[in-house]
């Protein structure tokens, strides 16, 4: 909007610019302004054939659209300095969206799209659309009337399936599968119990069935995944939801929990740098001694999670061990996690915590030379090396729900044994086949 224009109504500027926006710098003005920033512009002619644009009826012979990014430091008002407008028209359509989403927060890098038409040398603008996610959209009109709306856009429900080898990470073999890392989120969360994702060998390979959410065509979330199965030095693991009266979780093959009394890892997404052994040389004390207990690196920060449910018997500071967390899971298990760069709020002597609370934080603190997890595992008093304890099962699924799951599990099953490795190592199978 044109700022000849702005200084036409003093209470309307004072309630827009200053309740809304924030002071808009003059031409003198070294603030930084909206007008020197590139904004890349496309004049887009050619809509749709419904003439629709996030709910817009629009004329594709005459309605044109800047298409440009929100900018650090940019307030609502930068968005009209290249725009003619209806000043009060537009005020009233910014009262109502303030209603809707707070403006005042608008977010850097955010897409913005402006409606206008071409008058002689002008733009006369008449709607503007901030994309508040990829889901939902503000829409402010101007043009005849003033109004806002939040535009829903659908969503659509894909059912996708993946088989892969392991050449690198888990990671990279998803991404080249053309879909999010958070599917190997997921999946390092359903495995967490059978699979230890700091020791997957080049080869080993998965299935998955999942859905994808996208918009246009384009994956916005990961959904539920509907089955599983992932190979690990000649061991098969399978995992199929079920959710019925108390049987919730995932149930492999034998409908057998997969969770399980604990973890294979205190810590997402790092690698292991010293194991549990009874001789190691001591990097800070410079000598042969046995190390019982195993190393994450892991950068400073990172979240650490306690292994089971168990209640804290611990939660102090010592010279060789740092700040610390001892967690007492049953009459037999223990674990221990050293050199925090902070325990984590509200962890402390007597508090009862589940199985993947975060209890600190991978720091350096005590002897150690950079920022690491030391892992210790007791089973009866005794230090142990963690990967070589066979923790037992949970509740399976309940015996009047067997038949039920198995019919299921089966299908699913039928469905994972029918993938094929290709080139391709992915495939789009149903939409909106949500169960």
């Amino acid at each position: 909007m044109k700022n000849s224009r702005l200084l036409t109504s003093a209470t309307l500027l004072t309630y827009v610019i200053i309740s809304l926006f924030g002071c808009k710098p003059d031409k003198n003005s070294s603030s930084p302004k909206y007008s020197e920033v590139e904004i890349p512009v496309e004049e887009v002619a050619v809509i749709d054939s419904s003439m629709l644009y996030y709910g817009l009826k629009l004329n594709r012979d005459l309605d044109l659209i800047d298409s440009f990014k929100v900018r650090r430091n940019s307030v609502f008002s930068n968005f009209f300095d290249d725009y003619e407008t209806d000043d009060s028209l537009l005020f009233e359509a910014i009262g109502i969206a303030d209603t809707l989403f707070p403006i005042n927060k608008i977010i850097a890098d955010k897409p913005v799209n402006m409606v206008y038409r071409k008058i002689k040398k002008d733009k006369r603008a008449s709607h503007l659309i901030y994309h508040v996610s990829e889901t939902e959209k503000l829409v402010l009109c101007f043009k005849d009337s003033a109004y806002a709306y939040l535009h829903k856009v659908p969503v659509d429900t894909i059912q996708r399936a993946i088989y892969a080898t392991i050449d690198n990470t888990l990671y990279h073999s998803i991404l080249a599968a053309n879909t999010s890392y958070e599917l190997g989120i997921k999946l390092s969360e359903v495995f967490a119990w059978q699979v230890n994702f700091f020791r997957i060998d080049k080869n080993d390979f998965f299935k998955v069935i999942f859905n994808e959410y996208q918009v246009n065509g384009k994956a916005i979330d990961i959904g539920e995944i509907k089955a599983a199965l992932f190979y690990r030095r000649g061991d098969s693991f399978y995992a199929f939801p079920y959710n019925k009266g108390g049987d919730v979780g995932y149930f492999d093959d034998q409908g057998q929990n997969l969770k399980k009394a604990f973890l294979k890892a205190p810590l997402k997404y790092s690698r292991i740098s010293s194991r549990y052994t009874k001789r190691r040389f001591h990097p800070v004390q410079k000598r042969w001694k046995a190390h019982l207990g195993t190393d994450y690196a892991a950068p400073r920060g990172t979240p650490i999670r306690t292994v089971g449910d168990g209640k804290i018997i611990a939660a102090s500071y010592s010279g060789g061990n740092g700040r610390y967390v001892k967690v007492q899971h049953n009459s037999r298990y223990t674990t221990q996690y050293l050199h925090m760069s902070r325990i984590a709020s509200g962890i402390k002597n007597g508090r009862y915590v589940k199985q993947g609370e975060v209890i600190g934080y991978v720091g350096s603190t005590g002897l150690a030379t950079g920022p690491h997890l030391c892992f210790r595992f007791w089973d009866n008093g005794v230090q142990v090396d963690p990967f070589k304890i066979k923790a037992p099962p949970t509740t399976p699924v309940s015996e009047q729900n067997m038949a039920d799951f198995t019919s299921q599990s089966e299908q699913w099953m039928e469905q994972l044994n029918a993938l094929q490795l290709s080139s391709e190592a992915s495939e789009t199978m149903t939409k909106d086949s949500v169960d």
